[in-house]
């Protein structure tokens, strides 16, 4: 069996809380707690869940972007996580990342081609006129223009300024491209040429996508398998038509009975959740999804449930399935 590009053990984010006169630390904000996941080479996981559960934390880690408060990363069998800071800098060709927010994470101040030499002068390519050339490539390969080089973000649409960002990722030829919620500030026209253009550009240049969402129609069409978060845990993973066909955790139950169906014949049953989501300063004992889930036996209140296989690659952290 081929070694997967990514391997992600035990991995978690505990943010001290300082409180008091002196500062110290009262508590913590368990943002991702103990996450387990593989990527292989080539395919795409999805990462879902509600706002606040840990997924943008978790892509982040990958990249050290966040040092993790635990855990391992391995990428391509080297565990990342032991690297120095030149080595880190110099593993980052191989992994980039596409933000949220397109206009939020192009600077201002630079011309489109400035942006999209950056990333190739940091990595070491010293001939001008060799990275102006890598720049037209850069905006052709995602659908714009050589002449947009000279052009400012302000200028561009919002799908526009996601493409600029989509070939800044791409620039230095990486492996692994952890996409943050890339679609969900623009308009839902838009989305879907961003989404083609990805997965285009994986097919092209054999790319390996995490991709973090919350909105599961957008990973059901780009995504291979999917992992669900939780409160900072993956309580569901599986190839992608298992989940929404048979769906195991009662919290992957309910998010996709919110998702909307065309059929006007076919109605779904609407699972609605009681109460809020815990704090993630003070998760519940136990499953974090015992306090709102509607199946939830006494087990459930007192140990935490393990991310286990209830059916041949299907994965669920649920005492349901015991």
């Amino acid at each position: 069996m081929t070694q997967p590009l990514v391997k992600v053990e035990n991995l978690k984010k505990h943010f001290p809380i300082k409180g008091g006169v002196l500062g110290k630390q009262i508590g913590e904000v368990k943002a991702v707690d103990g996450v387990s996941f593989h990527i292989n080479q080539g395919e795409t996981l999805g990462l879902v869940g509600e706002s606040g559960c840990g997924k943008s934390t978790t892509g982040r880690m990958l990249l050290r972007l966040l040092e993790p408060s635990e855990g391992k990363v391995y990428f391509e069998g080297k565990d990342i996580l032991e690297l120095s800071s030149g080595e880190m800098r110099r593993m980052r060709r191989e992994m980039q990342m596409v933000f949220q927010d397109p206009f939020a994470s192009l600077n201002p101040r630079h011309t489109v081609e400035k942006i999209l030499e950056e990333p190739l002068i940091v990595h070491g390519m010293k001939d001008n006129a060799e990275r102006k050339k890598r720049v037209q490539e850069l905006l052709e390969v995602v659908g714009l223009s050589s002449y947009h080089a000279k052009r400012y973000p302000h200028q561009f649409s919002g799908g526009q300024r996601q493409r600029i960002g989509i070939a800044r990722a791409l620039a230095v030829n990486p492996k692994l491209i952890i996409a943050d919620e890339p679609v969900s500030a623009l308009d839902v026209s838009i989305q879907s040429q961003v989404l083609n253009l990805l997965q285009d550009l994986q097919k092209e240049f054999n790319l390996t996508y995490l991709f973090i969402a919350h909105d599961l129609g957008v990973v059901r069409h780009i995504s291979d398998r999917v992992g669900v978060m939780y409160l900072g845990n993956i309580v569901e993973l599986t190839d992608s038509e298992k989940l929404y066909e048979s769906p195991k955790h009662p919290y992957t139950q309910a998010l996709l009975s919110a998702v909307p169906v065309a059929d006007v014949e076919h109605k779904k049953e609407r699972i609605i959740l009681q109460g809020d989501v815990p704090s993630p300063s003070n998760p519940p004992k136990g499953c974090p999804f015992h306090t709102r889930c509607p199946k939830a036996v006494d087990v459930c209140s007192s140990m935490k449930p393990v991310l286990k296989e209830v059916e041949p690659g299907h994965y669920a952290a649920c005492y349901l399935y015991e």
